[in-house]
């Protein structure tokens, strides 16, 4: 089993990748690979909405870097989304890998019943901002969620002296472990609702 978080702050080690630290020292207590990616570096450009993913079930603007960790989420069994609170949200760079990313996923059913975590990490407020919009790419998608962590800090180090948010992170890291291993053990005794493609309509017909 592995599970892949992804890091969406510019600063590929500060807090959010202290935070992701954390989760996945739980998870390696468990017996469970784990690999980060860092998406926040800007080098991936935004959704532009050409609607050419729905036919083809991946994003139809050339890009190796997306491409690659495409396959890479497609292949784990759990996802961790970890981002920094900018202006009362995630960052325009983890936005823009999210759109790019998940979206295709809702048309093929790519990324259903893979387990999913999200964590925001702020100063001071647009913790459950961030967490509702991280979340909304798990249910759009048809995953499993497993709980939600918020941890305060701002300079870099700082979410390590917030107890109650490192507690909450290893608690649902433990609750992702323990629904992996409950999947896996039931995988042959248990077969996934089937899969119906959903129909791509609008208000007016």
């Amino acid at each position: 089993m592995k599970v892949i978080g992804v890091n969406g702050s510019p600063r590929a080690d500060g807090n959010t990748f202290l935070a992701i630290t954390e989760f996945f020292d739980e998870l390696h207590k468990e017996g469970i690979e784990t690999e980060c990616l860092h998406v926040g570096d800007g080098r991936v450009a935004g959704c532009i909405f050409c609607g050419g993913c729905v036919e083809t079930g991946t994003c139809a603007i050339p890009d190796n870097n997306l491409k690659a960790m495409s396959e890479k989420l497609i292949q784990a069994d759990g996802i961790l989304l970890a981002a920094p609170v900018y202006f009362g949200t995630m960052p325009g760079q983890m936005k823009a890998f999210l759109d790019r990313f998940m979206f295709p996923c809702i048309q093929t059913g790519k990324m259903r019943h893979k387990v999913g975590a999200s964590a925001a990490i702020l100063r001071r407020t647009g913790g459950y901002t961030t967490i509702d919009d991280l979340n909304r790419f798990f249910f759009s998608s048809e995953m499993i969620a497993v709980g939600q962590t918020i941890i305060h800090g701002t300079f870099t180090g700082e979410v390590l002296q917030d107890p109650e948010g490192l507690s909450s992170l290893r608690r649902v890291a433990r609750n992702m472990a323990w629904v992996l291993k409950m999947m896996d053990a039931t995988k042959s005794d248990i077969a996934p609702p089937h899969y119906e493609k959903r129909p791509m309509t609008n208000f007016i017909r």
